[in-house]
């Protein structure tokens, strides 16, 4: 699995775009990014994202734990987003997601791994905020991007300077996730997340994409103009951005470098 260079030039854009063939690759790829940035830190601070783009990522995250060779117990962790309405429990809640994908499969305490309370008084969220500069700040953040270009449920018209807040959810966002509910379940219209201030606080960003349904979205967050209308693409201001996708994600991208 070697992957391609950069589309980009460094000296052009401090982001880092790594192209792989495969979607599995990609995924695999990503891991291994999250796996040595655990491995090299003594507490390491990840913020977690969901959504089936992540399902391999931890899926390889398991095996390297289950077969001893990464272990999670001084990791703290903090997700980027929770649906409104939804308890814990129930089985569509990112909660449940994130201890059926990894945290009932690994040695992170369970004090250790965070949500950011989604039924919670907007006043409130600031807390999230804060619960993450006590721990030191996001190490690495991990995320998706959205087919409208969002990232964690930051939608367009996105504030660049918000923090943890409430939003309400694009109906294309909620389209696009319907998959994740049972047949006849309407997705919630809101949803508590980080914001795009919480997100580019973190050291280092990891942004997986496959797929060709991806490839409009990341052309336009990373080829396009910095503006609200693809939050994606406030990811261009940070100063350490790594891209994995897959050639199909990469496609527009490619001919628009």
């Amino acid at each position: 699995m070697t992957p391609r260079p950069s589309t980009r030039n460094k000296a052009e854009s401090p982001v880092e775009i790594v192209v792989l063939d495969t979607a599995g690759e990609a995924e695999r790829y990503a891991a291994s990014e999250i796996r040595s940035f655990i491995t090299a830190r003594r507490e390491p601070v990840l913020g977690l994202a969901t959504g089936r783009t992540m399902l391999k990522v931890y899926d390889w995250l398991r095996q390297w734990h289950e077969a001893g060779e990464l272990s999670f117990a001084a990791c703290r962790s903090f997700n980027l987003d929770e649906y409104r309405g939804l308890s814990a429990d129930d089985p569509s809640s990112f909660a449940s997601y994130m201890r059926r994908s990894l945290f009932d499969h690994v040695d992170m305490p369970e004090a250790n791994y965070h949500l950011p309370d989604p039924d919670a008084p907007e006043s409130s969220l600031a807390a999230y905020d804060l619960a993450i500069e006590k721990s030191g700040g996001l190490g690495l953040q991990l995320l998706g991007i959205g087919r409208n270009g969002h990232i964690g449920f930051n939608e367009p018209g996105a504030d660049r300077h918000s923090l943890t807040h409430v939003v309400a959810l694009d109906p294309s966002t909620r389209a696009a996730n319907a998959g994740d509910f049972p047949p006849g379940v309407d997705v919630p219209t809101h949803a508590a997340t980080m914001g795009i201030a919480t997100i580019l606080g973190a050291e280092r960003i990891l942004l997986l994409a496959t797929g060709a349904a991806k490839s409009e979205a990341l052309a336009r967050a990373m080829s396009g103009p910095v503006e609200a209308d693809c939050p994606a693409s406030y990811l261009q201001l940070h100063d350490h951005v790594t891209v994995v996708c897959d050639r199909e994600a990469a496609a527009l991208l490619q001919e628009r470098s």
